[in-house]
């Protein structure tokens, strides 16, 4: 439930390779099942609130008593995570809300997560969220599965306005859309941007992948992918450069094996 970005130095267009500096969502834990989850109780509206409050306190032992180990869910590293985004992010503030519930009745919980920090003269904006299903055992919250995931990570006194056009999930092996679109007309600007994806290891490390940028012809940048054979999840970083700004993101795409998983 805390994800851990560095903000990338402002970049020139068009330089190859660059290193990206997107911010890997991790405002869960590490990726969680692919799937829809398990039934399992889902925790009330008094753990909600404590988690949320939890998560906002500056202690660094604020989640102890509320979390177990358990699908999905390393007390640990969630803690870890949380304390190096306040180090990026001096104001960040979670947020809580319910979500849509799953086919099977089960509620969802929409965790959101943002701030700012003022490097070098220039301000970076996060926005992340996420979509979770979270379990309890009545007094700790001990598993969680990651529906949705994205992440958005701007640079600018404005900043720009991009649309993330990436499906939150697709059938093993399918060929599909990842596209970033600028939603205001270039207007003969110069913008740059690159695409890679995020392996688990680079995930479970925090790290941050190599990324060749590349001119924009349109609008955005526009790419098509491949889905792995296999079911489980695939996370892309972007990042776009343009005159005002720098914006970087991160999107998850759940991986699965019959269309009727695509809406869990």
């Amino acid at each position: 439930m805390a994800p851990s970005c560095p903000p990338p130095a402002p970049l020139p267009p068009v330089r190859t390779p660059q290193r990206l500096a997107a911010c890997l969502v991790g405002l869960a834990v590490a990726a969680g099942a692919g799937g829809a989850p398990a039934v399992a109780a889902p925790p009330s509206a008094a753990q909600l609130q404590a988690l949320e409050s939890a998560l906002n306190s500056s202690s660094d032992t604020a989640l102890a008593g509320l979390l177990q180990a358990g699908p999905g869910l390393d007390p640990a590293q969630l803690e870890s995570r949380r304390r190096l985004l306040r180090q990026q992010f001096p104001d960040a503030r979670w947020q809580l809300s319910s979500g849509t519930q799953l086919r099977d009745g089960q509620p969802t919980v929409t965790l959101r997560v943002e701030g700012t920090r003022r490097q070098g003269g220039t301000t970076y904006r996060l926005e992340a969220e996420q979509l979770l299903a979270l379990q309890s055992d009545g007094t700790r919250i001990n598993g969680q599965t990651v529906l949705r995931e994205k992440s958005l990570l701007r640079s600018g006194e404005k900043p720009l306005s991009v649309s993330l056009l990436i499906p939150d999930a697709v059938l093993t092996g399918q060929r599909y859309d990842v596209d970033v679109i600028f939603d205001e007309p270039l207007d003969g600007a110069l913008a740059a941007g690159g695409i890679a994806a995020i392996t688990p290891q680079q995930q479970a490390a925090m790290a941050s992948p190599s990324l060749e940028l590349g001119a924009l012809a349109g609008g955005g940048l526009f790419r098509i992918v491949q889905a792995p054979l296999s079911p489980g999840s695939q996370t892309w970083a972007v990042l776009l450069v343009h005159p005002d700004g720098i914006v970087s993101a991160t999107k998850r795409v759940r991986v699965v094996a019959d269309r009727k998983s695509l809406e869990p």
